[in-house]
C-alpha cells in the first residue's frame, strides 16, 4: 500500500481493511479490531544482543525462519504454473540500497557513489525467486553461484527435466558459474563479457564488413544531397539521419589467459554508424547449431533488460531500499517483506489484470488507481460491505478482479 515501514503502524493497525486482509473477523462496528502493535513487529526485526536463547526470552517471542522464507519465494513461482514449462530463463542482477546511518555491513561503494548495501536479485521473467542482502564491499558475483544452486535445486525437485538458461551481465561472467552450468545437464548460460583488446581484435573482420555495408547505404544519399547542395562539403552527418546502423554478429572461439579453464563461444555484436562503433560481447554454452549469433544476442540476451524494470518496481514502488534499521538481519527481513509485496502485486497483475488495461502497468500505477481509493466500510454480523463511489472509472476492472479471485482455489 506504499507505507514504507512501521512508523505509521499505530494508526494502520486499526484499519478494518487491513484486518480483513489477514483474515481477522470483524463482527460489528462496536468491535474494534487491533492488529499486532509496532513493538511486536519491532521485536520481529530486532533481538537484544544479551539474549542467548531467543525462544526463552520474554522480549522476543516472535521469530522468522530464513530458510523457509527463501524457499517460499521459489515455491510461489512454481505454484503459479499449472504444468511445468519446457524451458525457463533465470536472470541475476544487483542493485544498490543507499543507507544513511550506521547500519551493520554498510560500506562505501565508489560505483554507486555512496554507503549502501548491494542486494542480489534472481528473477524468472517477472517472478521474483531470490532477494539476498549483501554488503557492498563484496564482489558483485558473491553468493551468485550458491543462490543459483539453491534456487535450481528447489525447481528441479518438482520439475525434473526442465531446461534452464542462466542469464546475467558481465558481473556474472565467472569461471565457477560457467563451469557449474557446463557440468550440469540441461543448464546453459548467456552472460555478458567485458570488452578487452583481444576480443576487439578478434572482431575486426565483422567491424570491417559493417563499415563497408554502412558506406554502401549512405553513399547514394550523400551523392543525392551533393546534387541539391553543391556548396556543402560535409553532408555525411545529414545523410546519416536517413540510414539505419549496420549491425553485424559473429561467433568467436575465445579463452582468457588465466581465469577461464577452457575455450568458449563468444558472440560479438558490432553496431556501426557515422558517429561511433559500439562492440558488445556475450559468452554462452549454447552451440551455434542450436542458435545463430544474431538470434542469441537479440532473443536470448537482450530481453534481460526487463529485469531492470522489475528492480525499479521493487525500489520505487515497494521501497525495497528502506533497509534503514541498524542490524543486517533486520534489513534482510525488510528486503523479504518488499519481495513478498512484489510477488503479491505481480500475481494480481498476471492473474487478475491480464485482460484489462492494467496488464502492463507498474505496481505503483496499480496501487494508485485500484488500491488507494476512498470507501465506506460497514461491518455487519455476517459480512463486511465496502462501498466505493459510483463514479469510480474502474468499476469494470474491479468486476474482472473479483471474478478472477473467485475462481482461485482457497488454500486456507
Amino acid at each position: 500500500m506504499g507505507y514504507e515501514d512501521i512508523n505509521d503502524h499505530e494508526i494502520l493497525r486499526r484499519d478494518p481493511i487491513f484486518a480483513l486482509a489477514v483474515a481477522t473477523a470483524i463482527n460489528s462496528e462496536e468491535c474494534k479490531v487491533e492488529l499486532a502493535g509496532k513493538s511486536t513487529l519491532n521485536r520481529l526485526e530486532h533481538c537484544p544482543e544479551e539474549v542467548d536463547s531467543r525462544e526463552n526470552s520474554r522480549y522476543h517471542r516472535i521469530e522468522f525462519d530464513e530458510s523457509a522464507i527463501e524457499t517460499l519465494l521459489v515455491e510461489l513461482f512454481l505454484d503459479s504454473y499449472q504444468k511445468p514449462p519446457r524451458q525457463i530463463i533465470i536472470d541475476l542482477d544487483v542493485t544498490d540500497n543507499l543507507v544513511h546511518g550506521h547500519q551493520e555491513e554498510a560500506f562505501f561503494n565508489p560505483y554507486y557513489h555512496g554507503y549502501c548495501y548491494a542486494p542480489l536479485y534472481i528473477f524468472c521473467g517477472k517472478y521474483l525467486l531470490a532477494a539476498k542482502l549483501r554488503a557492498s564491499n563484496l564482489d558483485p558475483a558473491a553468493w551468485g553461484l550458491e543462490e543459483l544452486q539453491r534456487v535450481i535445486n528447489i525447481i528441479r525437485s518438482r520439475w525434473k527435466n526442465i531446461k534452464i538458461i542462466i542469464r546475467g551481465d558481465s558481473a556474472y561472467c565467472r569461471e565457477d558459474i560457467m563451469s557449474w552450468c557446463e557440468f550440469e545437464i540441461g543448464i546453459d548460460y548467456v552472460l555478458g563479457v567485458p570488452e578487452n583488446p583481444r576480443l576487439l581484435q578478434l572482431s575486426q573482420s565483422i567491424k570491417y564488413r559493417a563499415s563497408q555495408e554502412y558506406m554502401r547505404k549512405i553513399q547514394p544519399i550523400v551523392e543525392f544531397f551533393k546534387s541539391l547542395f553543391p556548396e556543402e562539403t560535409n553532408l555525411n552527418k545529414d545523410a546519416a539521419a536517413f540510414v539505419k546502423n549496420s549491425v553485424w554478429y559473429s561467433s568467436l572461439d575465445y579463452q582468457t589467459l588465466d581465469s577461464w579453464s577452457r575455450s568458449r563461444r563468444v558472440v560479438a555484436k558490432v553496431d556501426y554508424n557515422e558517429q561511433q562503433v559500439k562492440t558488445r560481447f556475450v559468452v554462452t554454452s549454447l552451440s551455434v547449431r542450436k542458435i545463430p549469433p544474431g538470434q542469441l544476442y537479440t532473443h536470448k540476451y537482450c530481453p534481460r533488460g526487463n529485469m531492470e524494470n522489475c528492480l525499479k518496481e521493487q525500489k520505487l514502488d515497494l521501497q525495497s531500499d528502506r533497509t534503514s534499521t541498524h542490524t543486517f538481519e533486520g534489513n534482510q527481513l525488510r528486503l523479504w517483506f518488499a519481495a513478498i509485496g512484489y510477488i503479491l502485486m505481480n500475481e494480481m497483475r498476471e492473474t487478475c489484470l491480464a485482460k484489462t488495461e492494467f496488464k502492463n502497468s507498474t505496481i505503483g500505477t496499480i496501487r494508485t488507481k485500484l488500491l488507494k481509493l476512498g470507501a465506506v466500510v460497514k461491518n455487519q454480523k455476517r459480512q463486511t460491505v465496502i462501498a466505493i463511489s459510483n463514479a469510480c472509472p474502474y468499476q469494470d476492472v474491479f468486476a474482472v478482479i473479483y471474478e478472477s479471485l473467485s475462481r482461485m482455489p482457497c488454500t486456507g
